[in-house]
């Protein structure tokens, strides 16, 4: 049994206990925004409600995600609750993926940035083409992070996350497998056999021990998740609501340097 919904953001496909959610606004990076948020969430939900044993995060184009829509963020009446009302919205979906009794795969064939980061990494097996980048760009732009960006410190380690977090650095998906976050990287012609590779090995192993070591992994490592992600939002919110955030945002839509009050 099989189906297949298409949306403006996000496309949603089932089949033979394996759920695939695919971002499709390419052309644009695949930014984050609250339609697409809403989407992702849908999607989460129904492959609960299918059953599905393993989930596939994936998209298309050159870009995983650029990460938040700034455009729309600045463009908002009141940035702060923009940012407010997205960010809880993103992290409903992290929480539900992290939370998820289906092992969620994610697919990186281009640059993860900014939220798109973290949402990469709320997966828990995470594949990459050997072209993949990393990055956490939020205070170049005068925000915190968020989207789960806090509990990277659990698979990177807290100087490796600062270091992405304040300097701005790149990380390529080799070292991101070095560091122990990414599980493969291949060429990104391989990425898609990669992907049914091992959704194949998932689906023959037992959904109800994998689902058990799941749990218990994650509730090692972050026994509260949906606390850091609360942490995250508030911090994300007063800062889109500073001086600094505004500049930010603004600079970059621009594309000069930001002249940041300190």
């Amino acid at each position: 049994m099989s189906d297949s919904t298409s949306t403006e953001q996000v496309r949603y496909s089932y089949a033979d206990g394996a759920a695939r959610i695919t971002l499709v606004d390419g052309d644009r990076g695949n930014p984050i925004n609250a339609g697409q948020v809403e989407q992702l969430f849908d999607a989460v939900r129904r492959a609960d409600r299918d059953g599905a044993r393993v989930i596939v995060l994936a998209a298309e184009g050159r870009f995983f995600s650029v990460g938040g829509d700034l455009g729309a963020m600045a463009a908002s009446d009141d940035m702060a609750s923009f940012i407010d009302d997205l960010a809880d919205g993103l992290h409903r979906v992290v929480s539900e993926l992290i939370r998820s009794e289906a092992i969620v795969v994610s697919a990186v064939q281009g640059t993860a940035a900014g939220a798109g980061f973290p949402l990469a990494c709320a997966a828990d097996v995470v594949l990459a083409a050997e072209s993949a980048k990393f990055s956490l760009a939020y205070t170049k732009v005068g925000l915190s992070p968020d989207g789960g960006s806090s509990m990277l410190v659990d698979s990177l380690g807290l100087h490796r996350t600062l270091r992405l977090a304040l300097l701005g650095d790149l990380l390529t998906a080799a070292e991101a497998q070095a560091a122990g976050l990414v599980a493969r990287v291949v060429p990104a012609d391989e990425l898609s056999g990669t992907v049914d590779a091992i959704v194949g090995q998932l689906l023959a192993g037992s959904a109800t021990a994998q689902a058990a070591a799941k749990r218990l992994l994650r509730s090692h490592a972050a026994p509260a998740p949906e606390l850091a992600l609360r942490a995250e939002t508030l911090s994300i919110r007063d800062l889109a609501g500073s001086a600094d955030g505004r500049e930010g945002v603004t600079a970059f839509l621009e594309k000069r340097a930001p002249r940041f009050n300190g």
